[in-house]
């Protein structure tokens, strides 16, 4: 089975003829509507009847099985998804996130670090999840200089270990 990618995840209810305003994780917020019947993480499908938007990374979304604004509010929190293959092709060093979710990430040395298991964004800029064998996560500010290397094909992406900055053998 594919890969899903994240479009957009509902926010809340907009008026009272079952319209959704969504967050949106597309360049552009109207896009959403170009890749047809959307999907949540339970498999429920979503057709768009209507997409516009409305202030910097969101869209009022209008959806043919939702009429009223009580069905809108209970898909409050709903992620949206598309199946990865209906999405455009990337140029060259372009990438969906979603293709970086299992990559193994390697130090500049060769030695393996852990699987990419997320991206992240708080506010500030993208950070990269990797999950390490022991299980614990390692989380890196997603920049040219810190993975220099992304191989999707290969499976696996070069990360740039930072260095301490003071040694870690006292106790303050």
């Amino acid at each position: 089975m594919g890969k899903d990618v994240l479009l957009a995840a509902v926010i809340g209810a907009q008026g009272l003829k079952g319209e959704v305003k969504a967050k949106t994780f597309t360049a552009e917020p109207d896009a959403l509507a170009r890749y047809g019947a959307l999907h949540d993480a339970k498999g429920r499908t979503f057709e768009i009847t209507a997409c516009r938007p409305t202030k910097d990374g969101e869209a009022v979304i209008a959806f043919k099985s939702i009429g009223d604004r009580d069905a809108a509010e209970a898909l409050k929190g709903t992620q949206l998804f598309v199946a990865r293959d209906a999405l455009p092709a990337t140029e060259e060093d372009e990438f969906y996130h979603a293709d970086l979710i299992g990559l193994e990430a390697y130090d500049n040395e060769g030695r393996l670090v852990g699987k990419v298991s997320a991206i992240h964004n708080f506010g500030a800029s993208d950070v990269i999840e990797l999950v390490r064998s022991d299980g614990d996560t390692v989380h890196l500010a997603f920049t040219r200089e810190t993975v220099p290397v992304i191989d999707i094909a290969g499976g696996r992406i070069t990360i740039a270990v930072p260095e301490d900055d003071e040694p870690n053998d006292h106790v303050e």
